[in-house]
């Protein structure tokens, strides 16, 4: 694969020694003069990566930086700036930049930037990445997608804070996993993290789960109970799913995130805790606020530092990561000797959508781990998106690459075969699910991209590519 390279400066030496550079280490590179020659060329180009003199003569570095995130969000922008302009550099980065090169710089140094930022900021890479990840060591967290080195950003910015956090992502993207980054990244890393997940706990028993209770408060209370937020004093809570609480909770969670203090159940007594409060949802809440389905003050008080978890599907360049990082783990769990993945299998894990995210994933590997047959994981080892390892082969089939495993649909209908019976292609299998879902939504196309888990601008290429009558 060739890599595609632009280099903008308005000094044309440095726009010629970069230019060679670049090209003797095999990229293929185009320059612009200033900003707008920039815009014009991000626009009509697909560029891997963007080298961007922070000084340009028509315009500032910062807000070219923001037009190519708008323009072109996976490609990867690296800063070149005079020493005395290491400050807007590092906004810069905050607004996006991948890193940022001081002048005068070594020409080893420029190159190890570059390849830094193809090998660890761009999706577009598929080089085996074995090496320790900064993000793996530091915050148990694995990642270099560009939407992952954002989130380890976000948790260096705002770790040191006492900022109240709400973390979005569907389920299984690792909202815990953040949630204990942020947590341990801070000055109360050695103090209590307590999680709750507000939508395991039954109405009638929250109250008392989070805030405690003293003995004989209700029939059950035969002992004073602490509540969470008091175990969690001088740490962090996490509150999981709290888009489920009902009203009644929302007013009382108000109260101690605004105020830190509440009453246990039972007592007057006024409690008062030092605790950051860090909560997460798989649902929109600006949604829920709108139908007056949850407060509205509660929303901006837990949305102080907001942070989007992606899905797995739209952070795919993660997946051989996750992989190694599970093989190891559940090798020596198991006492298994296997080392990795087929290239076949790799294709498999790469293609398909999951939709329990990261947390499927892990469950994929540890069954590929226990059933592997030889030190490398071939795809017959790899059930993926399957209700059992022994399911039928055609539903097994379908599982293993469908968007909507044992959704059924085939090519043209509602069968579970191709022509003449055969085991259906990936591209079958997706084509069928998605006419399903417009079916059976009336080719509501907002709706039916919810139920697929994929944005709206996916679904409509996915209609124009397979060429889907609605």
């Amino acid at each position: 694969m060739v890599y595609r390279v632009l280099v903008v400066d308005d000094e044309p030496n440095m726009r010629a020694v970069l230019s060679d550079v670049l090209a003797e280490e095999g990229y293929e590179v185009t320059v612009a003069r200033d900003g707008s020659e920039c815009i014009a060329r991000v626009a009509s180009g697909d560029f891997h990566v963007v080298v961007l003199d922070l000084k340009l003569p028509d315009a500032g570095g910062i807000d070219v930086l923001r037009e190519i995130r708008a323009r072109c969000p996976e490609t990867v922008v690296i800063m070149i700036t005079a020493f005395s302009s290491v400050d807007t550099a590092i906004e810069a980065m905050k607004c996006g930049a991948y890193d940022y090169i001081t002048k005068p710089f070594k020409i080893d140094n420029f190159k190890m930037v570059v390849k830094s930022a193809l090998e660890l900021g761009a999706p577009f890479s598929r080089a085996p990445r074995r090496q320790p990840l900064r993000a793996e060591s530091e915050f148990g967290m694995v990642g270099s997608t560009p939407e992952m080195r954002r989130i380890f950003k976000m948790i260096d910015d705002i770790a040191s804070t006492n900022a109240t956090v709400l973390i979005y992502g569907e389920s299984g993207t690792g909202k815990e996993l953040l949630a204990r980054a942020v947590h341990n990244c801070s000055h109360r890393a050695d103090k209590p993290f307590v999680k709750v997940n507000c939508a395991a706990v039954p109405e009638s028993l929250l109250e008392s789960e989070l805030f405690g209770h003293e003995r004989g408060a209700f029939t059950s209370a035969v002992a004073r109970r602490l509540g969470r937020f008091e175990v969690a004093d001088t740490g962090t809570i996490f509150l999981d799913e709290v888009g489920e609480t009902s009203p009644a909770m929302q007013a009382k969670l108000l109260r101690v995130t605004q105020e830190k203090e509440f009453e246990r159940v039972g007592s007057s007594q006024t409690m008062r805790v030092d605790v950051r409060i860090i909560a997460a949802t798989n649902q929109d809440l600006k949604e829920k606020v709108a139908r007056g389905e949850f407060r509205e003050d509660l929303y901006y008080r837990l949305s102080v530092i907001p942070i989007y978890l992606p899905p797995l599907r739209e952070r795919r360049a993660d997946i051989p990561l996750l992989v190694d990082r599970f093989i190891a783990y559940y090798s020596e769990a198991v006492g298994r000797r296997v080392a990795g993945v087929s290239e076949k299998g790799m294709e498999m894990l790469m293609s398909y959508d999951w939709p329990g995210n990261v947390r499927e994933l892990e469950n994929c590997i540890e069954r590929a781990v226990i059933f592997a047959k030889s030190p490398v994981i071939e795809e017959d080892s790899l059930y993926i998106g399957i209700p059992a390892i022994n399911a039928p082969p055609t539903s097994l089939a379908l599982g293993r690459h469908g968007a909507g495993a044992g959704a059924g649909g085939g090519a043209e209908g509602d069968g579970q075969a191709g022509a003449a019976g055969r085991p259906m292609s990936i591209r079958e299998v997706e084509k069928a699910h998605i006419a399903r879902v417009l079916r059976e939504t009336n080719s509501n196309r907002t709706e039916a991209a919810k139920i697929l888990q994929i944005s709206r601008r996916t679904l409509l290429n996915k209609i124009k590519e397979y060429g889907i009558a609605e």
